[in-house]
């Protein structure tokens, strides 16, 4: 499905909070009304929303998707430290107050999905609503439950081969195009993904670290024009902004552990993709005992990037949603 009626970047300056330095995100927005604000994940850009701005404005709303930190062309800073959900949802605070936005609803996929999720708990007084995409509202993971996964080696985890500085970048930097074509491609279904992950005997996650040996079995689920777009992106920028997100899980679990515990009351969305191994749907089962304003819908046979591959019934979820809450 080709993208319609993507909206140029613009750069909106940040103010800083505390006694945190100002910074910049690149915007892309479309459209007036009640503020929709769309938060990318990793290895993503606001351009995985191409798709849903055009849907969300043509609806009555002001879709927004920004860079964020890390992201593009956007501030990138060098301190790993300057990645916390603390940083990354003061941002969406600063972008509120840079566009004269009082409330906005917040749709989140992947690392996106724990942004949003965080923004009621943090800022409730900011945050009208959330929409996780394959992000259910959780509490943050720690990387020693991860670790058991496997045995201790973190090199067949990525969250944790990403923790040490500089050694993911190291590899991922030079294989840009072959990490996005990999990537960006229908899923097979779990039962046969599971059986990848086990093979020789012991579980292994960390695709990029193996990216050379993956084939590209599936179709690919972005033109290839799209697919220029995260290249050119990445080979500017490196993935070291999106990996110090990662690098801060310890930190966010420590310092904000009633996100993910606290019982949300604002209204809430949930789409799950049916073949995302990576936030597979049953995660999303503790919420509607966490969230007493709960939808949750499943789109079959998707995968972990289900707002591209399958971009009409992701829309239609969200604008049927906002329509029946928020429409003015």
């Amino acid at each position: 499905m080709a993208a319609l009626n993507w909206p140029e970047a613009r750069v909106v300056k940040i103010k800083p909070r505390g006694n945190q330095p100002s910074i910049s995100l690149d915007l892309h927005e479309l459209g007036s009304g009640p503020a929709v604000v769309f938060c990318h994940g990793f290895p993503e850009l606001a351009y995985s929303w191409r798709h849903q701005l055009p849907a969300v404005a043509a609806k009555g709303f002001r879709a927004i998707a920004p860079d964020q930190r890390g992201y593009a062309g956007s501030s990138a800073p060098a301190n790993v430290n300057d990645y916390s959900l603390t940083e990354l949802t003061g941002d969406l605070v600063g972008l509120l107050d840079a566009l004269g936005i009082e409330r906005a609803i917040f749709v989140g996929h992947d690392w996106g999905g724990f942004v949003a999720w965080s923004m009621p708990v943090l800022h409730p007084e900011r945050t009208a609503g959330v929409i996780g995409v394959c992000t259910p509202y959780m509490a943050i993971p720690r990387t020693s439950v991860m670790r058991n996964f496997v045995s201790g080696k973190d090199e067949r985890y990525y969250i944790l081969w990403f923790q040490p500085p500089g050694i993911a970048e190291s590899v991922m930097d030079s294989k840009v195009r072959t990490i996005f074509d990999r990537l960006m491609r229908a899923p097979v279904d779990p039962v046969e993904a599971a059986k990848r992950m086990t093979a020789g005997g012991e579980f292994d996650m960390n695709p990029f670290r193996r990216i050379d040996d993956l084939k590209p079995e599936t179709q690919l689920i972005v033109t290839p024009e799209e697919l220029d777009v995260y290249v050119r992106a990445y080979e500017k920028t490196g993935f070291r902004g999106g990996i110090n997100w990662y690098r801060n899980i310890d930190r966010n679990s420590k310092e904000h552990p009633e996100i993910g515990t606290t019982k949300l009351t604002l209204p809430c969305l949930m789409i799950t993709a049916e073949w995302d191994v990576a936030l597979p749907p049953r995660m999303a089962a503790g919420m509607p005992a966490l969230c007493s304003d709960l939808e949750m819908h499943n789109i079959e046979r998707a995968g972990h990037w289900v707002q591209q591959e399958f971009p009409a019934e992701v829309n239609k979820t969200i604008t049927d949603w906002l329509v029946k809450r928020f429409s003015e």
